[in-house]
């Protein structure tokens, strides 16, 4: 399935921007090259957040084993285009299961590890999914049995399978069966017109209270990884640690694709905190590192190895980059939500350079090359800020065939993609995606969690609002104005979420009580106000 009109790709493909390999054609390519190269290896305390031992697998094994899964995809009825969903975090089953999809001609459709068994059924609901591939656990969560229990709600997901150890009853354990069928399963490729334009993956983005699907083709994914792999200079069959999940631009676009494209090892990873990332970066002597950008200066000191490049991510949320003197190469990644991204390597300074609003270089490195990317603004005729606008090979087509839900991004007679995402402007050009303190990470605008912190009972009013954190970046942070007689009870707030199903990433990290909101001129919330009294009077916070 195509959804880019061939207005848009014939241009591409006649700059060379967009190519006909697809994202299975690279691996295949290693696989025969290299076939007993170090392809997937799983974090030695898999077994601490999921199910399972840790494996590794050579480009050779991996090769069989995905094509035995995609054979079996197909013999039990998902066909080209079937969409399928994902939910699992970084390990190489995961990997293995989303290799095989895509080499199967299915569209998958990865999920956000904090998202709950609402948000799962209303996403897989939307895009018309006919499998799932989920977990056994993710660290405490159960997420096999919230799976199990989306497929009793939702009527067109015909299969369900588990990755893992403890596989609840009702799910099609994948590891123990391939096992048994061995090499009797052999997928058969048919051809496909344009093959890399076909759409590979759909990813999701918020605008307010929406979540809107984003799909990708091959030629997209692979557009956005070319800018990593140049910046950050990655040779062939380098070592890549990737501690982002394989749910969006973040792990996919700056991680697993940079992977496919230089035929590396994958070097799986679960974050659980900065020491264990360094750790294990140093003790497989990692060339390529991604890591959140707050993260950096820390991860800098840790690293011991001078060659590693470390890949930081700034997102929407992310406080303005810092200026430090690293030990090693730095690549700053500006992702503009799923949308689109922009690599920087740091130059001798150490400051983080801007982005300048047209054309971004060319993948090798000089004008001549095919333009991944166009940056422009325009302004937001509801606000003082502007609003981010892209286009290019990496940009996507917003929405899909069978979402219902209306959507704000559009495409401009420009041609420009409209993000909505608030930037600010210097003389060298964009300072990063987004402005701190204006959205959370995972949630986008802020506005839509105060209407359901201001369901719970007892509060007349509530808002959210982000407070700086040194190792997070941001944490989110909720005020509570209470119905008066009322006193909000911290702990039975965090129950009435958690009990409602609303997902991890809308959780704040606490509660600040007050007897009213503080304003703007113009009525709204003052977010700006509420950071700095938190930050002043710690004390102050439930």
């Amino acid at each position: 399935m195509k959804v880019t009109p061939d207005t848009l790709s014939d241009p591409y493909h006649a700059t060379d921007a967009w190519g006909d390999t697809t994202l299975d054609a690279l691996f295949r390519q290693t696989a025969r090259l290299h076939p007993t190269r170090m392809a997937l290896v799983d974090a030695p305390d898999r077994a601490d957040w999921t199910g399972g031992d840790s494996r590794s697998l050579t480009y050779q094994e991996a090769e069989r084993e995905i094509d035995r899964l995609a054979a079996f995809y197909r013999a039990i009825g998902l066909t080209t285009d079937h969409v399928i969903g994902v939910q699992s975090p970084n390990t190489v089953d995961t990997v293995i299961a989303i290799m095989a999809a895509l080499r199967a001609g299915l569209i998958v459709s990865t999920l956000p590890l904090h998202w709950r068994q609402k948000n799962v059924l209303e996403a897989l609901n939307s895009v018309g999914a006919k499998g799932f591939v989920a977990a056994d656990r993710i660290e405490t969560r159960n997420v096999g049995a919230a799976a199990r229990d989306v497929a009793a709600d939702l009527f067109s997901l015909r299969f369900v399978f588990g990755l893992g150890k403890d596989i609840p009853d009702g799910l099609i354990e994948l590891g123990p069966m391939l096992a048994e069928m061995g090499d009797d399963l052999t997928f058969d490729e048919g051809e496909r017109d344009k093959a890399a334009d076909h759409v590979a993956t759909i990813s999701w983005t918020r605008t307010g209270s929406e979540t809107v699907p984003v799909p990708r083709c091959h030629n997209h994914w692979i557009s956005s990884a070319r800018q990593c792999v140049h910046e950050a200079g990655l040779k062939h069959g380098e070592r890549i640690l990737v501690p982002y999940s394989l749910s969006g631009l973040t792990g996919i676009g700056a991680g697993l694709v940079p992977w496919l494209l230089v035929g590396g090892t994958l070097h799986l990873h679960h974050p659980t905190s900065l020491l264990q990332l360094s750790r294990h970066a140093n003790a497989i002597g990692a060339d390529y590192v991604l890591t959140p950008g707050p993260l950096t200066q820390i991860l800098d000191k840790k690293l011991v190895q001078e060659s590693t490049t470390i890949a930081a991510a700034w997102n929407v949320a992310a406080p303005k980059p810092g200026t430090f003197t690293p030990q090693h190469k730095v690549v700053d990644l500006h992702i503009a939500d799923e949308f689109a991204l922009v690599a920087k390597a740091r130059g001798p300074s150490a400051r983080v350079q801007a982005t300048p609003l047209g054309k971004q270089a060319g993948p090798n490195g000089c004008e001549s090359g095919p333009a991944l990317l166009e940056v422009a603004v325009n302004k937001d005729d509801n606000g003082p800020h502007a609003l981010l606008r892209v286009k290019g090979p990496m940009v996507p087509d917003i929405g899909w065939h069978t979402h219902t839900g209306a959507h704000t991004h559009h495409r401009d007679q420009e041609g420009f993609l409209n993000t909505g995402i608030p930037v600010e402007q210097s003389e060298d050009g964009l300072k990063g995606f987004g402005i701190p303190g204006m959205q959370a990470n995972g949630v986008g605008d802020l506005e839509a969690l105060d209407e359901i912190y201001s369901a719970y009972p007892g509060v007349s009013e509530a808002a959210a609002f982000l407070v700086e954190d040194e190792v997070l970046g941001a944490r989110l942070y909720a005020a509570l104005v209470p119905v008066s007689g009322n006193v909000p009870d911290a702990k039975a707030f965090f129950a009435y979420l958690d009990a409602d199903g609303v997902d991890l990433a809308k959780i704040p990290y606490r509660v600040l009580v007050l007897q009213a909101l503080p304003r703007n001129n113009d009525g709204t919330v003052d977010r700006e106000r509420l950071t700095l009294r938190t930050q002043r009077l710690p004390a102050a916070v439930a």
